[in-house]
């Protein structure tokens, strides 16, 4: 088979991750994945924001667990020592469905590459808090974001799951 499409059909959202660092280089090689990502009229208007800084992962984990509705404790973030979070021009009318291209390119990109990764909502909730969309003026980003998600990423503590059976009746041809 096809190492991308075998690469396609093994990649697993990962739920628990190991605390080491993920090395610079594989975490640019999976965001030069997420940039190639097809973007509605070569639009390529989603942005990455890479986050490795402790701190700045906890306080985006906080915030992320108050807006799911989450008791005190819980790691929306699973412990993953790499956030991406993906935004998008909030007047682009493709932006969801561009933001979420680059979502799956990074998420395939971090299985290839032997790491684990999920994507975690509620980046659109976060970043129309007072304390994230200031940060994004601080990083150049000009104009209205809107959060797309979070791409978790680090060294899985667990075996790949298993795939689960694929639901049947969901192929339909016309030949």
């Amino acid at each position: 088979m096809n190492k991308t499409i075998a690469d396609i059909i093994s990649r697993r959202s990962i739920r628990q991750f190991k605390p080491d660092p993920v090395p610079e280089e594989l975490l640019d090689q999976v965001i030069e994945a997420g940039l190639f990502a097809a973007s509605g009229k070569n639009h390529q208007s989603s942005v990455i924001i890479a986050v490795t800084d402790p701190a700045t992962i906890r306080r985006l984990a906080e915030a992320n667990r108050v807006i799911w509705g989450k008791p005190e404790g819980v790691d929306p973030f699973f412990g993953a020592p790499a956030v991406l979070v993906v935004l998008d021009k909030a007047d682009w009318r493709n932006r969801v469905y561009d933001g979420s291209l680059v979502m799956g390119n990074l998420m395939l990109a971090a299985h290839a590459l032997g790491l684990g990764s999920c994507w975690v909502h509620r980046a659109k909730e976060e970043f129309e808090l007072p304390e994230f969309k200031e940060l994004l003026p601080s990083l150049g980003l000009e104009g209205e974001y809107e959060g797309i998600g979070h791409c978790v990423i680090g060294w899985p503590a667990v075996p790949n799951p298993d795939p689960l059976p694929r639901k049947e009746g969901r192929v339909f041809k016309i030949k």
